[in-house]
């Protein structure tokens, strides 16, 4: 007779859940601290809603509309936890060297990137405080160039890695911004960069975009001691410790 197998206990969800979304809003907190008022807020205002909702339909229903306006409540709450988090990750990145490559390795689908810049000027210092660099991230929209530091120094140093970038992919669009402030032409914030990339339209399909990126690695890149900063994408509430695993 075959022996039974022993049987697996389940490990505690719940407690897991508890203990990971904590952290959240411990690394989250560090970022803003009234995040938490913010969040407190957002419950009220959803529970608010809820409760005038219910009594508005009849008295009977109240109840139903309070225990519907908990979970959403919640997951409003989360939400501003996420946005503000976010906000607050970009706003200490401004400013630092690498605050691009932190931003563009957030990039979410089909997108080639690199913490590491692909071409970089340093300053006379010899530091990095004042140095142009200069990003690449390879996806459907094309090859995408993002160069950071002194104006003068950041824009030629783009102007010359997009020739380069051409001259091994022909007939990619290449597409080129400055991190900065203002409302020049190929200017954008760094908080704005990622969704400014994410909304280009598709042009490639994914295997050309493999093809595209393995053509530019053969052009190597720099490896330099970069600090990394924040990463926005750190801040963001564990979705599946909120559904189960």
């Amino acid at each position: 007779m075959a022996k039974d197998s022993p049987a697996k206990t389940a490990a505690p969800k719940k407690p897991r859940r508890i203990a990971q979304m904590r952290e959240v809003f411990r690394q989250s907190r560090t970022l803003d601290p009234r995040i938490g008022w913010w969040m407190l807020l957002a419950f009220l205002a959803v529970m608010g809603v809820a409760v005038a909702i219910g009594l508005w339909i009849g008295t009977p229903w109240l109840w139903y509309a309070v225990f519907m306006g908990i979970p959403l409540g919640a997951l409003a709450a989360t939400v501003v936890m996420s946005r503000r988090a976010e906000r607050a990750a970009y706003r200490r990145l401004e400013g630092q060297p690498g605050a691009v490559g932190a931003a563009l390795t957030s990039l979410r689908g089909t997108w080639f990137t690199s913490a590491e810049p692909v071409a970089v000027e340093a300053a006379r210092s010899g530091t990095l405080t004042d140095a142009a660099m200069v990003y690449r991230a390879v996806g459907r929209p094309g090859i995408v160039l993002v160069a950071e530091g002194p104006e003068t120094r950041a824009v030629k140093l783009l102007m010359t890695e997009k020739k380069r970038v051409e001259r091994v992919a022909p007939g990619v669009p290449v597409v080129t911004y400055r991190v900065g402030t203002g409302d020049g032409e190929g200017i954008v914030e760094i908080r704005k960069l990622t969704s400014r990339v994410q909304r280009m339209r598709s042009v490639l399909g994914k295997q050309e975009v493999t093809a595209v990126n393995k053509r530019l690695r053969a052009l190597g890149g720099m490896k330099l001691p970069l600090p990394q900063g924040i990463d926005p994408t750190r801040v963001r509430p564990d979705r599946k410790a909120m559904r189960g695993r």
